[in-house]
């Protein structure tokens, strides 16, 4: 579904520049079309702001290309913002208040680099996305919450907190679907790759205990994805479908560059199933370098050629089924939740 550039937000001229499908606001105007307005909440930090904003764009534009969608992106203030972040989001992001007032079809939280802890210490920084949360399951028809958005969502909603480890868990890991009949994962691969990168998760035993339903699996990592009790107002993702080819890999740098400012105390671990026996050598002979003293980087020009993706074709039929059903069971008029006849309580009819 075709992705429209609404703005000038610089997103959308590199994802023209890709070759993405995004349709120019002239064009848009002339289709006699119904379109389709999500809500895109961006918690992530000022380094990873604009790539997860590329990446959701990404995912939501490949995914059909059909239907206009119209992306209102948005922050909160409690992720504190440097100088030149704050200049973006004040002359590119929208503001809350407006975007809640025109109405909203759906809603995409992202995952943030924060503590879990003030969640549910009832840290006030958080209140408004406790509010975003409350406003959003009566207003759109499904909000989507990404790694820290659903340990958000399980907290405020459930009194339930993930389970912190010991050693940060990132990695590809194979997952399998386990309801094959359920309207979001029909049809898609039965078993899949995904992405994770996160210290903590919610087990399957936890989310079931919360009337949460676990859709898709790993035996290695637990559970990635999982629906609210009606099927589909909650959808939260444990893992990141929303990762490019690269991110595993600016993600492990960012780690290596920590590391030798101190940040770290040890040598950051390789993330699990990505790399291939050429990139761990280029990568075993670069931590060998970097302990012995010397001041290089990650060559990461040598390594992307050798990366494979296995998991972002799942990831957009996840997101066509997700998008496809927003459209099937969201009113035309952006001030109300559902088409006329669809119950709140089983919006898919299953």
């Amino acid at each position: 579904m075709p992705i429209v550039k609404s703005s000038n937000l610089p997103t959308y001229d590199r994802l023209i520049g890709e070759g993405r499908n995004i349709l120019e606001l002239g064009r848009a105007n002339t289709q006699d079309i119904r379109a389709l307005h999500i809500g895109f909440l961006n918690l992530m930090p000022d380094a990873a702001l604009q790539a997860t904003e590329r990446q959701w764009f990404r995912l939501i534009g490949e995914s059909n290309r059909v239907t206009q969608i119209y992306i209102h992106p948005f922050t909160l203030p409690v992720i504190k913002r440097g100088e030149k972040a704050a200049d973006y989001l004040n002359e590119y992001y929208e503001d809350w208040d407006t975007i809640k007032n025109k109405g909203l079809d759906a809603l995409i939280v992202t995952g943030a680099n924060m503590p879990v802890e003030g969640l549910l210490n009832g840290d006030e920084g958080w209140n408004d996305l406790r509010e975003i949360y409350q406003w959003a399951y009566d207003n759109v028809c499904s909000t989507i919450c990404s790694c820290f958005a659903s340990y958000a969502l399980m907290a405020f909603n459930h009194d339930v907190s993930p389970i912190i480890h010991d050693a940060k868990q990132w990695g590809v890991y194979p997952h399998y679907v386990l309801d094959r009949a359920h309207p979001l994962t029909r049809g898609i691969n039965t078993k899949m790759d995904v992405c994770h990168s996160r210290w903590g998760g919610i087990t399957k035993d936890q989310y079931e205990s919360a009337a949460m339903t676990p859709l898709i699996e790993s035996r290695d990592i637990g559970v990635h994805m999982s629906v609210s009790k009606d099927g589909f107002r909650h959808v939260c993702f444990q893992g990141h479908p929303e990762y490019d080819t690269t991110s595993l890999l600016k993600e492990y740098r960012r780690e290596i560059t920590r590391f030798k400012e101190g940040e770290l105390d040890e040598y950051p671990p390789i993330p699990t199933h990505y790399f291939g026996p050429k990139s761990q050598a280029i990568i075993e002979d670069t931590k060998k370098r970097i302990l012995n003293g010397e001041d290089i980087d990650l060559p990461e020009q040598e390594i992307e050629p050798l990366l494979e993706n296995t998991w972002t074709d799942s990831a957009r039929s996840i997101m066509a089924n997700w998008v496809g059903h927003v459209y099937q069971t969201t009113h035309v008029d952006r001030q109300k939740q559902f088409m006329d006849g669809i119950d709140p309580n089983n919006p898919l009819g299953i």
